[in-house]
């Protein structure tokens, strides 16, 4: 059974730095489209940043502050938080697709089939 399990988050000052980590376990085959979502309290997840086939997406909000990276090969994506504000806090899923498949920057829920538990982070102004 394929499971995402994130590590990372806690609470930080605003310009502060945290990294999150996501392991995809149960299986050997590639992830090579995995994904960051956060979801603030009252709003609806959202896609924050993409790692697809050829590249990586950020939505404008993280730009220039979050960088996505990935391990194929160890089924691994980290998340990069530099920079951040106070509207960054969430709680922050990992979502992949299913493996040995070509993906675009999707940031729709419903193209991901498997997801971590979350783990929050609070960013205090």
């Amino acid at each position: 059974q394929v499971q995402l399990v994130e590590s990372g988050g806690g609470s930080v000052q605003a310009g502060g730095s945290l990294s999150l980590s996501c392991v995809v376990s149960g299986s050997t085959d590639r992830f090579g489209c995995m994904a960051w979502f956060r979801q603030a309290p009252g709003k609806k997840r959202e896609g924050v940043a993409i790692s697809y086939t050829g590249g990586t997406y950020y939505d404008d909000s993280v730009q220039g502050r979050l960088t996505i990276s990935s391990d194929n090969a160890k089924n691994t994506v980290t998340l990069q938080m530099n920079s951040l504000k106070s509207e960054d806090t969430g709680m922050y899923y990992c979502a992949a697709r299913r493996p040995g498949q070509l993906c675009g920057p999707s940031v729709a829920t419903r193209d991901y089939n498997y997801w971590g538990q979350g783990t929050q982070v609070t960013v205090s102004s």
